[in-house]
């Protein structure tokens, strides 16, 4: 990698759901609507990115030229789905169709939205529209620089671990992030 960088260290987490969860579906708020972004343009992605992973040093998204976000998201095997509360956007998730599975890329709230209890409800919802295309498996995975809620919300949700790496990461200084001290190598 070019330029300088800061080298931060986490445990991924891999996480398998086998079969759709059978208990009742949280409901998400009254105010709620879910939406899937048919051509979401890269100003939009990157603001939703960058916003809700600001905290959490999502950067692989970040440091990719616009040409490849543009061309992610022009593939028909992703799908960005966003959550709005009161009209503004609350959260996102996105979606990649793999062959017999379907991962679930990124899961997220915008600031504004964490510590509301709409987490669940909204986990749930990316989790069966994940399941809506009809995969033998869903995945996603969760690291230590993520929410704390994240891998406990994973578990309750019916994911089950199926693997964890330690991984290092050389994150752009020129992305502008605040990584946290302890995530530091």
């Amino acid at each position: 990698m070019s330029g300088p960088f800061t080298r931060i260290a986490v445990n991924v987490t891999f996480l398998r759901q086998d079969k759709p969860s059978s208990a009742p579906a949280p409901r998400l708020p009254g105010d709620s609507t879910l939406v899937r972004v048919a051509r979401p343009s890269v100003g939009f992605y990157r603001y939703l990115y960058n916003t809700v992973g600001a905290r959490y040093a999502w950067w692989l998204r970040r440091a990719m030229p616009d040409s490849e976000i543009a061309a992610l998201l022009a593939n028909p095997a992703v799908s960005l789905h966003v959550l709005y509360r009161g009209g503004e956007p609350a959260g996102f998730f996105e979606l990649e169709e793999r062959t017999g599975s379907v991962n679930i890329s990124y899961f997220g709230l915008l600031p504004h939205a964490v510590g509301k209890g709409v987490g669940p409800a909204f986990l749930r919802a990316s989790a069966d529209e994940a399941w809506s295309r009809r995969p033998s498996f869903v995945t996603v995975n969760t690291c230590t620089a993520d929410h704390p809620r994240a891998l406990p919300n994973y578990l309750h949700a019916g994911f089950v671990p199926f693997r964890t790496l330690r991984e290092v990461w050389d994150v752009p200084n020129r992305l502008g992030l605040d990584l946290p001290a302890h995530l530091r190598v």
